[in-house]
């Protein structure tokens, strides 16, 4: 088949939805299909096409933004001539409302099947504006998934309680998200460790983007708290920080919380793939201290587990699924600096006790049993049923 994916933003920039998309795309390819990835050029320096490991990807440029939203008014002519060359069609939401509008209605005039993969909800903070960006956001997937056959969730749990996915429970099929992560060498591993934890102080691993959503301010009020039981404990953070897109004011507002915590707290930045199997198998466990619902998984959690590292997650639907799925971890009240710190120190205490094997977890979450599941839905004899 040749799979044409519509996605506002892709590789070099990070999320969980990129990661999702990159990790499926790739999977596809490895199963002999054509993918072609049609995004935004977010930097003028970013080529309009280009090939990543068997993924063709075809950038549009920017004109504006909305809040997150990239506008690209050259979308639907690109979209239409791409969509005439491929068999069917995935639409990624939330998205701009130019792409979630005139995707699925071009998908649909040109006979095209669609599948829309519903990620995550949209909670931007307060304020007039946010709240008609939000509105008008969740309106306009609900449009795309009308005209979608199909609507991809990554769990039963987020699917419960996200009221567009609700809308439509007969296109609904759950399908768990493509995790991939290497083995760690440990020997590397051992090297990784030592730079920032000679003495065998506990590494607490945070990866993701410095974003409103992934609660980093209630995990820095927990560290001096972890402290009072493991003084050396240090927070490790591997993601972006200054280039993420529409939370300028959340890091100017966190900037002088974390310059408080010294050398506790070091930032890595954003690691190349290879090795941020090294960093969650260094860490003593990972946290995601989410807050709502724009989180709807954590990747970075299953990520971690395949690494044989435990995990602190915050309870809210979808992201609380890795750790009740395996046991390898604690769940904790969202937006609860106390309560995080007390379960850091009782996982760190008893961490024996959150271990499960590799294969373990794979049984659960398999790249290859999310691939199969979407080439049969993408298939004309799942259409049909």
């Amino acid at each position: 088949m040749k799979i044409l994916i519509s996605l506002t933003y892709y590789k070099p920039y990070t999320s969980g939805v990129i990661t999702y998309i990159r990790n499926l795309a790739e999977a596809l390819v490895r199963k002999g299909h054509e993918v072609t990835v049609l995004t935004s050029q977010y930097e003028s320096g970013l080529p309009r096409q280009e090939v990543m490991n068997g993924v063709h990807i075809h950038r549009i440029p920017v004109a504006f933004r909305i809040s997150k939203g990239a506008i690209m008014p050259r979308f639907p002519m690109t979209a239409f001539r791409l969509l005439h060359s491929h068999d069917v069609a995935i639409l990624n939401l939330p998205n701009t409302p130019i792409e979630a509008f005139f995707f699925p209605i071009l998908s649909r005039l040109l006979g095209r099947r669609l599948i829309a993969i519903h990620h995550c909800g949209v909670i931007l903070p307060p304020g007039i504006w946010n709240k008609i960006v939000e509105k008008t956001v969740m309106a306009f997937s609900a449009f795309a998934q009308t005209l979608a056959d199909r609507i991809v969730c990554y769990t039963e749990d987020y699917a419960a309680i996200n009221k567009t996915c609700r809308m439509f429970p007969k296109k609904l099929k759950v399908i768990p998200p493509p995790v991939a992560m290497a083995r760690p060498d440990p020997e590397c591993v051992s090297k990784f460790r030592l730079q920032f934890a000679r003495d065998g102080d506990p590494l607490i691993g945070f990866a993701g983007r410095m974003a409103t959503e992934k609660g980093v301010e209630h995990l820095a009020l927990a560290l001096p708290r972890i402290q009072e039981r493991f003084p050396k404990a240090r927070v490790v953070f591997a993601g972006e920080e200054d280039g993420v897109i529409g939370e300028e004011k959340y890091r100017d507002r966190l900037r002088p919380l974390i310059k408080e915590l010294g050398d506790r707290w070091v930032h890595l930045g954003v690691l190349e793939a290879e090795a941020m199997n090294l960093f969650y198998a260094a860490c003593d466990l990972v946290t995601l201290p989410s807050t709502n619902s724009t989180e709807s998984f954590g990747f970075v959690q299953v990520e971690s587990m395949l690494c044989g590292t435990p995990v602190v997650a915050s309870d809210i639907p979808g992201v609380r699924v890795p750790v009740q799925t395996t046991g390898m971890g604690r769940l904790v009240q969202p937006a609860n600096p106390d309560n995080l710190a007390a379960t850091i120190v009782q996982v760190l205490q008893d961490r024996s006790k959150y271990l499960r094997p590799r294969e373990e977890v794979e049984n659960f979450f398999s790249i290859d049993k999310t691939a199969d599941a979407f080439e049969h839905l993408l298939s004309k004899e799942e259409i049909a049923e």
